[in-house]
């Protein structure tokens, strides 16, 4: 009996490709012992794979629904594009912030970097996902690497215990996931998506009990990996203990890689039962928008104040999940975009200040930063305000963008929810800027006391920015991006239409 071979489209999987022979380079190269190899030619190696893999992406660019690949696994369309330009951002982003840190050199420069383009990777197939098992596989390929690259600061506990909690915790979000696709592939008797949303409302009726148990036990899966309430217990605490150029890479990367799926899956695979479970991810998003907002205030850790903002960012993603049009969708992966450049702005000024600062991350370790370093109070500056939803910046014209598509698709209430959780957020986003500008400006609550941090070994409170370059610069490109994007959003806007256009099951 001959067995065919799956046709592969390889200029298709070009991106995915140049991925997976750049970590094994990376990995090899990563053995030799010479301090110049390790210190500068790996992670230029990585670099030089990011930007490969980022040309070999705007090649094969081309908007409109296209037809899966490998044997409809995985489809790449303007979706999975237009994240994974968003993954290679952030990994650029995330090897410049990691060139003076302890977490490359403990575990190995190598293994480092290879790790962290393994899990892009993974995000890749993970959007691009159109197959219940190439899903999970790429949920499962994202995650490894990160488990261990939240812990690769070997001489400080709170890297290791961070390490093991997003282990532990991400793998029960991972079995409910499986458990979740395990019950749709039951109830439909499929596991490609085009074949799922055919046979609802076909072999299996829209309210079967064993598919919308799948789909909630898959919605809860995917809320762990996207900091979605109430799955986002784990997301202060390994934010705040992990590498922070990791913690970067987690709060933008693994973020979009999360909703492209629950794009996918949500918007087109299960399209048909919208009205079942529509409602309900309505409500997830207000919990979401509620529960991330309240637990940033009485935050003085940046890092943290940082991930509570990134669980309240979640709940305005998912609105452009709830309404499961194209319009939603080009919010969305517009969002996605804004969020990334004015995120990376604020993580990179927290880089910058944690290392040469007694105070680590503490809000004391940005007092009066106006003064003696402007070039990173304001980066920081316009990060808060885009987050906040200001005029003039990314974040504004993002969240008008999701408030439309809630209002478009009969979800006025839950862009009434966005307007009131953006005015609640000001709270803190405006302490933080105030306490750059004007000195302590704070109202301090019982129970939290201040923790004060030892310095990274080898640099001195009164260490310069200018001995970190690199960092500054990250921080002030990122930042005047968010205030171009926010002035001229045409750019975003034609990419953001480009990816509406990928997925034929929405509205």
């Amino acid at each position: 009996m001959d067995v065919a071979a799956p046709v592969i489209d390889y200029r298709e999987l070009s991106p995915l490709m140049a991925m997976v022979g750049g970590s094994i380079v990376v990995l090899m190269v990563g053995l030799l012992r010479a301090p110049f190899v390790r210190r500068a030619l790996v992670p230029a190696l990585a670099a030089v794979t990011l930007l490969t893999a980022t040309g070999l992406t705007i090649w094969i660019w081309e908007p409109g629904d296209r037809a899966p690949i490998i044997e409809g696994a995985i489809a790449m369309d303007t979706l999975t594009l237009g994240v994974s330009i968003l993954f290679f951002v952030a990994g650029l982003v995330t090897i410049v912030l990691s060139l003076r840190s302890d977490a490359p050199r403990e575990a190995g420069h190598g293994e480092y970097y290879a790790l962290l383009l393994g899990s892009i990777t993974g995000m890749i197939v993970l959007a691009g996902a159109e197959d219940l098992i190439s899903l999970f596989v790429g949920l499962e390929l994202l995650s490894i690497p990160l488990y261990v690259l939240c812990a690769t600061e070997l001489r400080r506990s709170t890297s290791l215990e961070s390490g093991l909690k997003y282990l532990v915790i991400g793998s029960v979000g991972s079995a409910t996931l499986l458990y979740g696709l395990a019950l749709i592939y039951g109830a439909t008797g499929a596991t490609q998506f085009a074949s799922i949303q055919g046979a609802i409302g076909d072999t299996v009726g829209i309210s079967d009990p064993l598919l919308l148990t799948g789909i909630a036990l898959s919605a809860t899966g995917l809320a762990f990996k996207g900091s979605v309430a109430p799955f986002h217990q784990w997301t202060p605490d390994v934010y705040q203990g992990a590498p922070t150029p990791i913690t970067t890479f987690m709060a933008v990367a693994t973020k979009a890689a999360a909703f492209a799926v629950f794009l996918r899956l949500f918007g087109s695979a299960l399209g048909l039962s919208h009205l079942d479970w529509g409602p309900a991810l309505a409500a997830l998003a207000t919990a979401t928008i509620v529960i991330g907002n309240v637990g940033a205030l009485a935050q003085r850790s940046l890092k943290r104040l940082l991930a509570w903002s990134s669980v309240a960012q979640a709940g305005y993603l998912l609105a452009g999940v709830v309404v499961a049009s194209e319009l939603g969708l080009r919010a969305t992966g517009f969002y996605l975009a804004v969020y990334l450049v004015m995120n990376v702005a604020a993580f990179a000024v927290v880089v910058a200040r944690e290392r040469v600062s007694e105070h680590g991350d503490d809000i004391a370790s940005i007092e009066l930063l106006g003064r003696t370093q402007p070039w990173l109070a304001w980066p920081m500056t316009i990060a808060m305000l885009s987050l906040a939803g200001f005029p003039a910046t990314g974040g504004f014209i993002g969240k008008f963008y999701l408030i439309d598509a809630s209002v478009s698709g009969d979800y006025t209430w839950l862009g009434i929810v966005i307007v009131v959780g953006s005015v609640v957020s000001l709270a803190y986003y405006l302490r933080v800027v105030a306490v750059m500008w004007m000195g302590r400006y704070e109202v301090e609550l019982p129970g939290l006391p201040r923790r004060r941090v030892k310095p990274v070994a080898g640099w001195s409170p009164e260490a310069d920015i200018r001995a970190q370059p690199e960092v500054a610069a990250v921080a002030i490109l990122f930042a005047a991006a968010t205030i171009f994007f926010g002035i001229v959003p045409d750019p975003l806007f034609d990419a953001a239409r480009d990816v509406g256009t990928s997925l034929s099951g929405l509205r």
